[in-house]
């Protein structure tokens, strides 16, 4: 007897050695210690995160009730990618005068879409103005996923689902230019760029954590839709100032500190520069003609020739000019 406990102790402390210590955590669920399968408790998984949401309604994206703590951690851990495609389409920003509160992966029709965590599945709808056909799932970790434009839903809602899990087939459908995921992430309804935690060009998360700086904020399901506006378009002057910030604090990391402000200010002058002189271009492109003109004289003057400034202008070699008409010359 004493042997076999042994003995099972040994295989046990073999199997901890052996596990892998990659982030991706779902691998590790299956193994069988003395005939037991291990696998991860879903007593969280019955009502995720409840620290900081503090209702559970199957509609709305923007709409989860909760609070969240100043520099609140999020947990990276034990994810899988939605999708095997590398390809971001459209990134997290202001696009078309609104905020595009999520990242474009591009997808085919009928490719398979997964769980980034475990979790809980709390809305699957249909948007024609938006979404398309869309899955959104709450994690342990705090965060919500949204997954948009699919062709199919496979999840169904209260459905506990394993990160990996395919909840999903790729699609075209909704406010949809062609077929690709809309992924989102979101923490009580405040969207934060996917770009931050996951890396779909290495196919990983960035990290194993994520702190959330976005300072203590409230939501409930009575404002949810009345701040939603105010909430995009602040985490989108933030993400504006810190790519500002970013690009500078890249020169002055690579430039000797005397000669940082000459670097800005010489970048800062050729852009005005360069602006000035594509403002001037479009200005010149149509001529006006003066006393003594000729096709073959404004030819020369804007090198090209009579014939390229005849089709331009729908006229003939032979034709007058007259002082004061416009003529094309690009």
């Amino acid at each position: 007897m004493l042997s076999m406990i042994s003995l099972s102790s040994a295989a046990q402390d073999l199997i901890a050695r052996q596990a892998p210590s990659d982030k991706h955590l779902k691998d590790v669920r299956n193994i069988k210690i003395n005939g037991r399968t291990l696998t991860s408790s879903s007593s969280d998984l019955m009502n995720p995160a409840a620290d900081i949401y503090s209702d559970w309604k199957n509609s709305g994206v923007a709409n989860a009730a909760g609070h969240v703590p100043a520099n609140y951690t999020i947990d990276l851990t034990g994810f899988a990618m939605p999708t095997p495609s590398r390809k971001v389409t459209s990134n997290f920003g202001q696009r078309w005068g609104r905020l595009h509160a999520g990242l474009d992966i591009k997808v085919y029709i009928g490719d398979t879409i997964r769980s980034a965590f475990d979790g809980k599945v709390r809305i699957t709808q249909y948007q024609a103005s938006g979404y398309g056909y869309y899955v959104v799932i709450r994690h342990p970790n705090g965060l919500e996923t949204v997954y948009g434009h699919l062709s199919k839903i496979i999840a169904k809602e209260n459905q506990i689902v394993r990160a990996g899990e395919v909840i999903g087939l790729g699609g075209n459908t909704g406010r949809s230019t062609g077929s690709h995921l809309h992924f989102e992430t979101r923490l009580c309804g405040t969207p934060i760029n996917p770009a931050l935690m996951f890396d779909f060009e290495n196919q990983d998360v960035v990290s194993n954590s994520f702190v959330y700086h976005g300072g203590a904020i409230t939501r409930s399901s009575s404002v949810a839709s009345k701040n939603a506006k105010k909430v995009e378009a602040d985490n989108a002057k933030r993400n504006a100032e810190v790519a500002e910030n970013t690009s500078e604090e890249n020169i002055q990391s690579q430039t000797p500190a005397e000669e940082v402000q000459t670097t800005v200010a010489t970048a800062r002058q050729s852009k005005k520069q360069t602006k000035r002189q594509t403002t001037k271009k479009k200005q010149e492109t149509a001529y006006s003609v003066k006393d003594g003109d000729n096709l073959y004289n404004i030819a020369k003057k804007y090198n090209t020739t009579v014939d390229k400034l005849c089709k331009l202008n729908g006229i003939k070699e032979s034709a007058p000019i007259r002082k004061g008409q416009k003529i094309k010359t690009s």
